[in-house]
């Protein structure tokens, strides 16, 4: 698996020191409340669980699967394919995300929360890219810009695979322009 890595971009250091400096924002913001934290499966699964470790404040975990792509390309279409069993009604909603990148997943997803009369949303991202988005939508808070690259490992993935690399790393365009 390693090998498939043309460089590694974030090291678990770097990816544990930044969720620390976004825990820490959180903690203060959410003392008094009960949000509602939504990973989007299935790659915020391992970025969800690290942060969701490091809140302090009592909290509701509800994931939900969506999805826009194909292979590796956005469709353009966001498919709520697992839906959240919570009721958003009045609570905070908080998205954990491992990837920003065309924006039309997280930007549908905040509207069907705000329609469900969320009383608020935000977006938690490990990752932004902002080089690829086609649609107006920036995260609340994030870990890292990354590069318009093809990146796998910590939870992200190329048809399944590397989402248990402990790191983000490049992936060789070989591997996936086959």
């Amino acid at each position: 698996m390693n090998n498939d890595i043309e460089r590694i971009l974030y090291t678990q250091s770097d990816l544990d020191s930044r969720m620390d400096e976004m825990a820490a924002e959180l903690n203060v913001k959410y003392k008094d409340e009960e949000p509602i934290v939504v990973p989007v499966l299935n790659g915020a699964m391992i970025f969800a669980s690290d942060m969701i470790k490091r809140l302090n404040f009592k909290l509701t975990i509800d994931p939900i699967k969506a999805s826009s792509y194909a292979g590796t390309q956005s469709t353009g279409e966001v498919k709520i394919t697992q839906d959240i069993k919570s009721d958003v009604k009045d609570r905070p909603v908080i998205f954990m995300e491992d990837i920003i990148d065309t924006g039309r997943t997280l930007q549908a997803l905040s509207e069907v929360m705000k329609g469900r009369g969320a009383k608020s949303v935000e977006v938690v991202a490990m990752l932004d890219k902002p080089e690829t988005r086609v649609v107006d939508f920036h995260a609340d808070y994030y870990g890292f810009k990354a590069p318009d690259e093809f990146l796998v490992g910590y939870g992200l993935d190329y048809n399944g695979l590397y989402r248990n690399l402990p790191y983000v790393g490049i992936l060789k365009h070989e591997v996936y322009a086959k």
